[in-house]
Formats: C-alpha cells, structure tokens, sequence
C-alpha cells in the first residue's frame, strides 16, 4: 500500500511563526502515528508572486508546486493566523486557485492562532465554511491556540499538545 501523503499549510508569511509551529505540531504527530509522509509549507513558499497571480495558467513553478500538493495529498492541515476575526486573505487567495473538486471528500484539520480568546470562533465561522465549499471533510476538532498555549516559541504547552493528539486520532479514524 502506497504511503499517505498529508500536506500542512501554515498561512502566515513569517518564519518562524506560531502557526508554523501549530501545523507542524499536528504533522508530526500524524508521522509518528506512521499515518503518511508530511510535508509543510508557508505562504512564504509561494513566494511573491502569489499576491500577484490572477490564476495559474502563467502561475511560476513554485507557486504550481504548493497548489499540487495541496490538491493530490490524502490529507490536509490548514493553519492561520487571525486577523480582524477571519484567516488570514493571502490563504484564501491561495485557495481561490484550488481546483475546487480536488479536496472533495479529504479530511482536513483546521488549526488557528491568534492573541485573544476571543477569536476561536474563527475556526468554525470562517474557515470550515471555506473547506465545505470544496466538500471536505473537516476534522470535528479544531485546533485554536494563543500564547498561552506554548510552552515555549518552538514548542506547544501540553493543553495544545492534547488538541493535536485528538485531531490526529480523528484524523487516524478516516485514512489509518
């Protein structure tokens, strides 16, 4: 049987970032699970040209590169950063060039971070709408951190850490 493959996407520009660090959270516990091979990109990876591209005809390569991977993974881990109460739209544009029967049926672990608690909602206001527009199969947990759930810069806090594991185990339900 052919390995899984489960693609992240951490939507911010920064490097290093807390939602890097949340993404790859939940990919390296789905690669220790031995769920499939993990690969992350950020924005950044789409480089420059993304906010310039009004489609993907005449898309450069390494902006073709993260919309195929996105749309020929098994599995899907999407991350942002909120801004005024939604993700962040230099995603959304990623996403607008999706093919949108590509994610049809995929699971998708939806993961945000931001300041206040008073963003969570984000995750179930903003973004599952977006993934059911593709026919996902959003993950019913959803992953929402703030400061106070890293334990460091590098590391989440075991409270954030538990969310992942729960994500992945419902993640592990569809495709281990």
């Amino acid at each position: 049987m052919a390995s899984k493959s489960i693609v992240g996407i951490s939507g911010n520009l920064a490097r290093p970032s807390r939602t890097r660090v949340l993404v790859e959270a939940v990919l390296n516990e789905a690669a220790a699970r031995g769920l499939g091979t993990t690969t992350l990109y950020d924005l950044a990876d789409a480089g420059p040209e993304l906010g310039r591209a009004m489609g993907r005809k005449d898309a450069p390569a390494d902006l073709d590169r993260v919309w195929s991977a996105i749309e020929g993974c098994d599995a899907l881990v999407v991350g942002s950063p909120v801004y005024k109460g939604s993700y962040a739209g230099l995603l959304k544009h990623l996403f607008d060039f999706v093919d949108m029967k590509a994610l049809s049926g995929k699971p998708v672990i939806l993961t945000a971070t931001a300041k206040a608690d008073g963003h969570a909602l984000m995750i179930d206001h903003q973004f599952r709408p977006l993934f059911a527009f593709f026919g996902a199969f959003t993950i019913p947990q959803g992953i929402y951190a703030t400061d106070a759930d890293f334990a460091a810069p590098d590391r989440l806090a075991d409270g954030a850490q538990a969310k992942v594991a729960t994500a992945v185990d419902q993640l592990q339900r569809l495709i281990g």
